[in-house]
């Protein structure tokens, strides 16, 4: 069935026209609250740079990353999908992962390829494909707090670092890091 042959009194009927997401927390936040500043993302994502038409020095590839990295944590799907992956990394501490005890949560097996799962699905919703290249690069080189983290975390945070770092070679090309003009989306995501 197409999504176009969805008469309209199928729709949810309760669905509200605009969401009031003024006193939620934003995942910035709950990502400082866990040590994960802006800085220390920025400063992980520069420990891999390469100039690259747009971005041929750092100061810019700087700015550009924030740009993108800003850009993807406001939308609210990532930020849930981080939260989850932050989530996950408690529970394992925990012991609490369905079928993985805290000792088999801590030896971050070979064989479990949940976290990476996780790491892809993150950096491909940010960037597509292209993201997915630069996420194995980070998951690969664990540079700065990525070789901290523990299983999940490290993999949720090489996805965005990845996607956010793809669109910054992607778009930076565009516009030498200039500050875009951004029209803020609508919350409830593509299909919300």
């Amino acid at each position: 069935m197409k999504l176009s042959s969805i008469q309209k009194e199928k729709k949810k009927k309760n669905k509200p026209k605009e969401v009031d997401d003024r006193s939620a927390k934003s995942i910035m936040a709950v990502l400082e609250e866990a040590g994960l500043s802006e800085d220390v993302l920025v400063s992980a994502a520069m420990e891999l740079y390469v100039p690259h038409p747009g971005v041929e020095n750092r100061d810019v590839a700087e700015q550009v990353f924030k740009r993108e990295l800003t850009l993807a944590l406001s939308d609210p799907n990532l930020a849930i999908l981080l939260y989850a992956g932050m989530l996950l990394e408690k529970a394992g501490e925990n012991g609490e992962l369905p079928g993985m005890s805290k000792e088999t949560f801590n030896k971050d097996l070979t064989f479990l390829i949940v976290y990476e799962v996780i790491g892809m699905s993150i950096a491909k919703y940010i960037s597509g494909d292209k993201g997915i290249f630069e996420y194995v690069r980070f998951d690969k080189l664990k540079p700065g707090i990525l070789s901290k983290l523990g299983p999940f975390m490290d993999d949720a945070i090489a996805g965005l670092i990845g996607g956010a770092s793809a669109n910054m070679y992607t778009r930076g090309k565009d516009d030498g890091g200039k500050a875009r003009k951004t029209i803020p989306r609508k919350r409830g995501g593509f299909a919300g």
